[in-house]
């Protein structure tokens, strides 16, 4: 057990069953990174049972990852305000929820809202477990391992999402894909109910600033749904201009908020000053874009080009992932002799390559010649540069705000994905064309991931310049927690 002192009156805060609060963070974390990918797989199966357009499918996506980016410091500032297992206990029932109505959807509105829910219960529980791991493990080797098999969990799930969601599609159906949420939330939320310690009372600052989340989701969902919708009415169009100025509206309401409120901000707007927060949540964003057309158009190229069937898709999947992995333990190594910004810039040229040969991709190509040697480049990238790129994003931050930093770094990657899949999905239509062919959607396809590539090289320009004078400082920082590290060891 150990005390935490609270407005001058010491509370206890029970330590019990910490092995459980780690089980349920663990069930928790493998579930949200298994939703981020195990959906791509049964995407043309989706879109033929419940007859999405091209365009429309992915919404599938956008639903997702606009809520859950839009709502994730609103999430965090929750569980603080009303209690971590409180509001942990809340999302896991939405998300296992909207799960069940999301298998059983008969239209392509009920699948897209139902996403949308799984965003708001992801938005809610992923901040709350991992300021539940933070409390019950606070220091020494059990923290270290604890925050091991978190990120073992979480490169888990993105590895077997794509290999489950193959399976599911092929041997079952693609509604087990929505299905197979539904025991994993309700085992961890068995497990929080029993096993998570209730904690000391919440904080009772300022209320959370809804009006800024409501405003922050729906100027991106406008956003992201203007950038779409320009395949069907032109850029100049009254329809697209509407709702672009709209969406912009929405956003420079949510600024004002911020800067105005008062009610707690989602996010102090002070912190863009610091360069390493600015530069890394660019870097983020850009990085997230490209990811997430990673997996989206090379699914569907395997797919519907190439003609492979869902289950071997997944397994075809598996390099990525296992890439990811691989390159996040190699950052590992490499942490203490080379700066975070050093890092970051050879990941994201490693990603950049990787995504420039997936641009060279032909209606006649194979998994070996097309998809294995780029997916090992490009997902060795992403790993190399994860971890340096939080530990970038909050640098200099005070201790109060380093909670902020990190949802906002959430977000921007959530914000990302779905903005960048809403350009390059509107890309690869318009090269595509009216005439849908495997050679035309071939053609789409590897337009989307050649400007994949450039958006990773504009990351890379901006670790270059942006984080030009943090780069050293964070090397130092390093070496600094390695020796604490090895002291309180």
């Amino acid at each position: 057990m150990h005390t935490i002192r609270v407005k001058d009156e010491l509370v206890i805060e029970s330590a019990a069953r910490p092995g459980i609060t780690l089980a349920a963070v663990a069930v928790v974390q493998f579930m949200v990174s298994l939703d981020l990918s195990v959906v791509n797989v049964g995407l043309p199966q989706i879109a033929a049972g419940l007859g999405f357009s091209a365009v429309s499918l992915t919404w599938v996506i956008h639903a997702y990852a606009l809520t859950f980016g839009g709502l994730l410091l609103l999430g965090g500032k929750a569980a603080d305000r009303y209690g971590r297992k409180r509001v942990l206990l809340f999302g896991l029932g939405l998300f296992g929820l909207a799960s069940l109505v999301g298998g059983f959807a008969q239209e392509p509105g009920h699948l897209v809202a139902a996403r949308a829910a799984q965003g708001i219960g992801a938005a809610a529980l992923a901040p709350a477990a991992l300021a539940l791991l933070t409390a019950t493990f606070p220091t020494g080797r059990a923290r270290i391992r604890a925050f091991g098999i978190w990120s073992a969990m979480n490169a888990a799930g993105a590895a077997l999402g794509v290999l489950i969601g193959g399976l599911l599609t092929e041997y079952a159906s693609w509604r087990w894909v929505m299905f197979v949420n539904v025991p994993m939330a309700a085992g961890a939320l068995a497990l929080a109910w029993r096993g998570v310690a209730a904690g000391p009372p919440p904080a009772r600052g300022g209320r959370p600033d809804v009006l800024g989340a409501v405003l922050a989701t729906a100027g991106m969902t406008l956003l992201v749904f203007g950038v779409v919708r320009s395949e069907q009415y032109s850029w100049t169009s009254p329809v697209t201009v509407t709702t672009l100025a709209v969406a912009a509206a929405l956003l420079i309401a949510f600024i004002h908020v911020e800067r105005t409120t008062a009610r707690e901000p989602l996010i102090r707007l002070g912190l863009f000053a610091n360069r390493s927060v600015a530069g890394a949540n660019a870097y983020n964003l850009l990085a997230g874009a490209a990811l997430s057309s990673a997996f989206y158009f090379m699914s569907l190229y395997l797919q519907r080009v190439l003609g492979t069937g869902p289950a071997l898709t997944g397994l075809m999947f598996l390099p990525f992932a296992l890439g990811v992995v691989a390159g996040s333990v190699l950052a590992v190594k490499l942490g203490y002799r080379l700066a975070p910004r050093t890092l970051l810039v050879s990941g994201g040229l490693l990603s950049a390559t990787g995504f420039a040969w997936f641009g060279l991709i032909s209606p006649g190509g194979t998994f070996a010649t097309d998809v294995l040697g780029p997916a090992i480049i490009a997902s060795v990238g992403f790993g190399l540069s994860l971890g340096p790129l939080v530990s970038i994003a909050t640098t200099g931050v005070a201790p109060h705000e380093a909670g902020a930093a990190s949802g906002l770094l959430n977000s921007s990657r959530q914000i990302g994905a779905s903005l960048g899949l809403a350009a390059l999905g509107t890309a690869a239509h318009h090269r595509t064309g009216q005439v849908v062919t495997p050679e035309t959607l071939n053609d789409g396809y590897a337009l989307a991931l050649t400007l994949g590539a450039a958006l990773l090289v504009a990351a890379v320009l901006i670790a270059y310049s942006i984080l030009r004078r943090t780069g050293q400082l964070s090397r130092v920082d390093q070496t600094e927690d390695r020796d604490s590290l090895a002291v309180r060891d």
